[in-house]
C-alpha cells in the first residue's frame, strides 16, 4: 500500500541522480515506512529546465482550457481521496476520516483556482485625451518556487500550486519529507489531469540546500513558503537580495478568548475539539486560552472533561480523534514546555507527558494559570498544548492578544454584539473567528500579519501574487 516516493521532473516519476534516499517513518510506530529519493543539483538543475519550458508551454494556454483541466484534477482528488488518505494517515499520523477529508477537499480549493482562472481580468482605464488607449492585463509572474509543509501534506501544496497553474505558471513543488506520498498523489493528479509535462515538478532533499539554491536561481520568479517564522524570515531575506516576490504564511500562536457573556460550555467544547485536531500541529490552532475571570473555572471543567475525552491512538483505528505527533522532537518539545510552566508555577490540569515508547504520542494536555514568563506563553507550542490563563477586562485581553509578534489567527466568543466588533477590530491578526470557526474555506482569505507572515492564499486575492499587471498604452496612428 505504502511504496517509495520519487520525485517528478518533467513529467516522469524518478529516482535522485546521486541515489541518495532516507526513511518515511510512521509516526504511530516509529518504524519505516518506505525510503523517499533525494533530489541533488543535477536534479535541479533538471527541474528549472522543465519548469522553463513547461511555462513557455502553459502560458499560451488558455484561461478556459487550464480552468477544464485543473476541474479535472478536482474530481481525480475526489475519487481517490480514499486511497490518498490512508497513505497520509501512515505517513502523517492524523485520524484517517481527517485526512480522507483533507485530500478530497482539495477538489474544492483546485475549483475555486479553475475558476479564478477565467476571471484574472484587466482594466481599461479612461484617457485623458482622445485616440489614446490605456489598458491593464494580467500576465503569470514565470517560474515558481513553492515550499509546503508536512502537518497538512495536501491542504497547504494545492494552495500553492492551484494558484499558480491557474494564472498560468510553472511549479517546482519542494514536498515535505516526512509526508511526500499524498503529496505525491496530488501532483500525479495534476499530471493524469492533462497538465503539459515541466509544468508540475515535484522534489524532494535536504531543505536548506534546495531553498538556497531554487531561490537565487534566476529561472524562478515567484516565493511561495508556508513553514515556521524563523525558516520563513530567512527565505524571504534571500529572496529579497533577488527581487523575487515571495508569499509567507508562518507560525502563530492564536489566542482564544472567552468572554463572561459567552456560552461558556459551548465554546469550552469547540475550542478543546479545534485544539487537538492533527493533535495541535495547526498553523490556526487556538493556543493561547484567555478567559475572563467570572467564568474561567466553568470553563477550565468544561474544557477538561473535553480535552480527557479524546481517544489517542494510531489514526488508522476508527475510534481515533487524536494521531501521535510528527517525530520525536516535537515529544521532547512538548514535555519541555510543560516542564517549564510547571517549574514556574503553572497548574497540570490534565496530561502533560508521553504516551508509551511506541511512536510519538502525547497527552492531551491542559495548563491553567499559566504565568507570563512560561516560554508556552510566548512560543508556539505546535502540540497538543493548551494553556488557559485568566483575564479582568477588555483591554487586558485585547494587550495580551496582542502582546506577541504574531498575527495569523484569533478567535473570540461572546453574545454581544458591541463586544464582537470590538474585539475583531482591536485583534491584530490577519484572520479572526468569532462564535465558530470559519477559517481555510477556499473562497476567504488565508493569511496573517506581522511575524506570521503576508499574502494570502484564499478568497479572490490569491490569484493576484501570481501574476503582474502590465500597463499598455498607445495612441492609435
Amino acid at each position: 500500500m505504502y511504496t517509495d516516493v520519487s520525485l517528478f521532473i518533467d513529467g516522469e516519476w524518478t529516482a535522485g541522480t546521486s541515489g541518495k534516499s532516507e526513511p518515511i517513518i510512521n509516526p504511530a510506530t516509529g518504524k519505516t515506512l518506505a525510503r523517499l529519493a533525494h533530489a541533488g543539483t543535477a536534479d535541479l538543475d533538471r527541474a528549472l529546465a522543465a519548469a522553463d519550458k513547461g511555462f513557455k508551454q502553459w502560458r499560451s494556454v488558455s484561461a478556459f482550457d487550464r480552468y477544464k483541466i485543473l476541474r479535472r484534477a478536482a474530481d481525480l482528488m475526489r475519487e481517490r481521496a480514499a486511497e490518498i488518505g490512508e497513505l497520509m494517515t501512515l505517513e502523517q499520523g492524523k485520524p484517517l476520516a481527517e485526512a480522507k477529508a483533507e485530500a478530497a477537499s482539495a477538489g474544492d480549493l483546485i475549483d475555486w483556482f479553475a475558476e479564478e482562472a477565467r476571471r484574472t481580468y484587466g482594466q481599461i482605464v479612461p484617457p485623458r485625451a482622445d485616440g489614446v488607449s490605456q489598458l491593464v492585463i494580467k500576465e503569470p509572474v514565470g517560474v515558481v518556487a513553492a515550499f509546503t509543509p508536512w502537518n497538512f501534506p495536501i491542504n497547504q501544496a494545492v494552495r500553492k500550486v492551484s494558484a499558480a497553474l491557474a494564472a498560468g505558471c510553472s511549479v517546482i513543488l519542494k514536498g515535505p519529507e516526512e509526508t511526500p506520498a499524498s503529496c505525491a498523489a496530488l501532483v500525479r493528479a495534476y499530471a493524469d489531469a492533462g497538465v503539459p509535462a515541466g509544468v508540475v515538478n515535484l522534489v524532494f532533499g535536504v531543505p536548506s540546500e534546495i531553498s538556497e539554491y531554487l531561490i537565487p536561481h534566476p529561472i524562478v520568479r515567484k516565493i511561495t513558503f508556508t513553514g515556521s517564522t524563523p525558516v520563513g524570515k530567512k527565505l524571504a531575506a534571500l529572496a529579497g537580495q533577488h527581487m523575487k516576490r515571495i508569499t509567507m504564511e508562518l507560525g502563530g500562536h492564536a489566542p482564544a478568548i472567552v468572554f463572561e457573556d459567552a456560552d461558556v460550555a459551548a465554546a469550552a467544547k469547540m475550542l478543546a475539539i479545534a485544539k487537538f485536531r492533527n493533535a495541535g500541529q495547526v498553523c490556526v490552532s487556538p493556543t493561547r486560552f484567555l478567559v475572563q475571570e467570572s467564568v474561567y473555572d466553568k470553563f477550565v471543567d468544561g474544557f477538561v472533561a473535553t480535552a480527557s475525552g479524546v481517544k489517542v491512538g494510531d489514526g488508522m483505528n476508527k475510534d481515533t480523534r487524536m494521531g501521535p505527533l510528527a517525530n520525536s522532537r516535537r515529544v521532547e518539545a512538548m514535555q519541555m514546555f510543560v516542564d517549564d510552566a510547571v517549574g514556574k508555577g503553572a497548574k497540570l490540569a490534565l496530561g502533560g507527558k508521553r504516551i508509551g515508547t511506541e511512536g510519538y504520542f502525547f497527552e492531551p494536555t491542559v495548563l491553567t494559570n499559566v504565568p507570563a514568563n512560561a516560554r508556552v506563553m510566548s512560543e508556539e507550542p505546535f502540540g497538543p498544548l493548551a494553556v488557559v490563563v485568566p483575564f479582568k477586562s477588555f483591554d487586558d485581553v485585547v494587550a495580551e492578544s496582542n502582546r506577541l509578534p504574531y498575527g495569523l489567527a484569533a478567535y473570540a466568543f461572546t453574545k454581544s454584539l458591541k463586544t464582537a466588533s470590538a474585539i475583531g477590530a482591536a485583534i491584530e491578526s490577519g484572520m479572526v473567528s468569532i462564535n465558530h470557526f470559519g477559517l481555510a474555506l477556499p473562497e476567504v482569505p488565508f493569511g496573517g500579519i506581522k511575524d506570521s507572515g503576508y499574502g494570502t492564499e484564499g478568497g479572490s486575492d490569491a490569484i493576484n501574487a501570481y501574476l503582474n499587471s502590465k500597463f499598455i498604452t498607445q495612441v492609435g496612428l
